[in-house]
């Protein structure tokens, strides 16, 4: 085989997920709706908006003559190798996603996906996080991934029990406070 058809490790298509979170093996992708629907608007706003206006712009370049010097061009390239790659995850991580409505929920003092858990730590700090999806939770707001440390302790567990956390400081006892989730919207 040609050395040129061989992919080679470290190569940018390797960059698929780079810096994102794994799908944990065996594990689904759970994913809220509002994550869902979020996922697929960026999806089908990079193939249907942005892609096309990329395209466009690298041919205009492409046609003005000597391409290696050609900062339209060589930009116009780097960009779309940046949204066909994006646009191969989203498409995978949407394939694997499995939607589940939080709102399901409502009422219970269990903890499970979707739950916003309020808990109390050793030294009586309170902190209210949210279990989402891997590909939804974002920490600076308080969202965290259900493969969490926190997330894990805390799942199945009701509003008073006490769990144990393994931190980097070690083993830390938690209590649930509180557990709400959204209501379910009609229509």
């Amino acid at each position: 085989m040609s050395k040129a058809f061989t992919r080679e490790p470290g190569g940018e298509d390797d960059e698929d997920d780079a810096g994102l979170p794994p799908i944990p093996a065996g594990g689904k992708n759970y994913i809220t709706p509002g994550g869902y629907a979020r996922m697929r608007s960026e999806l089908l706003s990079l193939i249907d908006d942005e892609r096309p206006k990329v395209v466009e712009i690298v041919h205009w370049a492409a046609s003005n003559g000597d391409r290696s010097e050609n900062g339209d061009y060589i930009y116009g390239k780097k960009r779309l190798r940046e949204i066909d790659r994006r646009i191969r995850f989203l498409t995978k991580r949407l394939e694997l996603a499995s939607v589940t409505d939080p709102a399901v929920h409502f009422g219970s003092e269990q903890v499970f996906f979707g739950a916003t858990v309020t808990y109390e730590d050793e030294q009586g700090n309170s902190k209210t996080i949210t279990i989402l999806g891997i590909d939804e939770a974002d920490s600076l707001n308080g969202q965290v991934s259900w493969v969490s440390p926190v997330a894990r302790a805390l799942l199945k567990s009701s509003v008073g029990d006490v769990v144990r956390l393994q931190t980097p400081a070690g083993i830390q006892e938690i209590e649930v406070i509180q557990v709400s989730y959204p209501q379910k919207t009609p229509g």
